[in-house]
């Protein structure tokens, strides 16, 4: 059996585990950040389930490294992968991955392919942003002349980031905060410019097949 097949199988019979995986960690996360009140044991718990997350991920991409048979072309080649692993909270966008995984076992999707594209796009910012909105939350709330003290700023932050308004009146002010504000654009941009390609798309489609139905048919 070739690697491809080996990585294959691996990546079907890995999808929905991770997947759950990828949202116990999200949730993990946010019970931390937003409850900072809860008894020291169960942050501890929660904890645990975060990096109890995070090894399976590291696990995985380690698997894959190694079934791809690709050595360290392997990092190069799947650069995404390694950044999710270092920074695994983009890692709530794999949900995407097996949501479209667990389709294709069950056949032909419902969706049209532009209808797919706008669905997992609004799920993906939607994960991007509450997980961005968390990290910015974190570090924020307590640095010296922050604006984002509560998450209601920083969800906010998020939405005017995410949609390249940037209405500048509330901005990290720590190294870390501007970091993923940093991320956060460059996120909002590809996912923005992914929806406007595919609408742009079937609107052509559209007029294309208007233009057919019009059009006399030839003798």
């Amino acid at each position: 059996m070739d690697d491809d097949s080996r990585l294959n199988r691996w990546d079907r019979r890995t999808d929905l585990v991770l997947g759950v995986a990828s949202l116990v960690f999200l949730g993990s996360y946010a019970v931390h950040v937003l409850l900072p009140r809860l008894p020291n044991a169960a942050h501890v718990f929660f904890l645990a389930l975060l990096y109890t997350a995070w090894a399976m991920f590291a696990v995985d991409y380690a698997v894959r490294w190694r079934l791809s048979g690709e050595g360290p072309g392997f990092v190069r080649r799947h650069w995404l992968d390694t950044l999710v692993l270092v920074l695994p909270l983009l890692r709530p966008v794999r949900v995407v991955r097996t949501y479209e995984s667990i389709q294709r076992r069950r056949g032909e999707s419902r969706l049209s392919l532009h209808a797919r594209v706008a669905a997992y796009s609004t799920l993906s910012i939607s994960l991007l942003g509450f997980s961005g909105a968390l990290a910015v939350y974190q570090v924020e709330r307590s640095a010296p002349h922050a604006s984002i003290r509560t998450f209601g700023d920083a969800l906010w932050w998020t939405c005017s980031t995410l949609s390249t308004v940037g209405y500048g009146d509330y901005v990290p002010v720590t190294t870390l905060g501007r970091f993923v504000a940093a991320g956060m654009m460059a996120c909002g941009l590809a996912l923005l410019g992914t929806v406007t390609g595919s609408f742009s798309s079937w609107m052509l489609q559209r007029f294309a097949l208007n233009e057919d139905e019009r059009r006399p048919p030839e003798s």
